[in-house]
């Protein structure tokens, strides 16, 4: 059964860190490509940031710089370090498989979620 699991998310300061995991069962998380997603209260989902399988990483043009996503194959996880964390970057935090090696946007399988609270 595939099955995506977050965490790591909590509540921080403006200019703080966080570092989101998501853990993957079922399946080889370095098979597909990942994507990274957020949803704030009353807003679309957003993407934030996909790994293809060979390790190729894209990220939105609002986390650039400030956002890394990194994968490691062995625990069959993958982490989103997030420094310089801003109110605006306040939502419930997604993985999700791509249902194919690249970053195609045909997502598969969702975990449940995690939030993430920026505020002083």
């Amino acid at each position: 059964q595939v099955q995506l699991v977050e965490s790591g998310g909590g509540l921080v300061e403006p200019g703080g860190s966080l570092r989101l995991s998501c853990a993957a069962s079922g399946f080889a998380l370095d098979y597909y490509a990942i994507g990274w997603f957020r949803q704030a209260p009353g807003k679309e989902r957003e993407g934030v940031s996909c790994m293809s399988s060979d390790g190729r990483t894209y990220y939105g043009d609002s986390v650039k710089g400030r956002f890394t996503f990194s994968r490691d194959n062995a625990k069959n996880a993958v982490y989103l370090q997030m420094n310089n964390l801003k109110p605006e970057d306040t939502a419930v935090y997604y993985c999700a498989t791509d249902r194919f090696k690249y970053c195609s946007g045909s997502w598969g399988s969702w975990g449940q979620g995690t939030q993430v609270t920026v505020s002083s």
